[in-house]
């Protein structure tokens, strides 16, 4: 049996949650999970470092590179076939900034889990 998805620390949840192409019908949709998004704006946007990144999510390193992987990955999925993407689902728990976010890091995370 496989062990449990961590969670993974996010900031807040996404404003949107849907994009895609609008000059042609969708050629389908494929889901980013939150912890995704939060990976792309810690190492894209803020310029974080990848264990920087993984110290403010709360996940190791390398547990960080994976969840970044697949995140750009499904994001040059739906850019180059035209597919829209759907922010929801994922091993995450939404957390302020600041001292004390280390208690309960393995109790249940709260966040959804997206479509199959």
């Amino acid at each position: 049996m496989p062990r449990p998805p961590r969670c993974k620390w996010v900031r807040h949840e996404p404003r949107v949650r849907l994009f895609g192409p609008k000059d042609t019908p969708p050629g389908g949709v494929i889901d980013l999970p939150v912890e995704g998004v939060e990976a792309l704006r810690l190492i894209e946007l803020e310029g974080l470092d990848q264990e920087e990144a993984a110290r403010s999510m709360g996940v190791s390193r390398q547990t960080l590179g994976r969840v970044l992987a697949r995140a750009r990955g499904i994001l040059a999925r739906a850019l180059v076939e035209g597919l829209d993407l759907v922010v929801e689902g994922g091993a995450y728990r939404v957390v302020g900034p600041g001292p004390g976010r280390g208690r309960g890091r393995r109790r249940r995370c709260r966040g959804g889990r997206g479509r199959a």
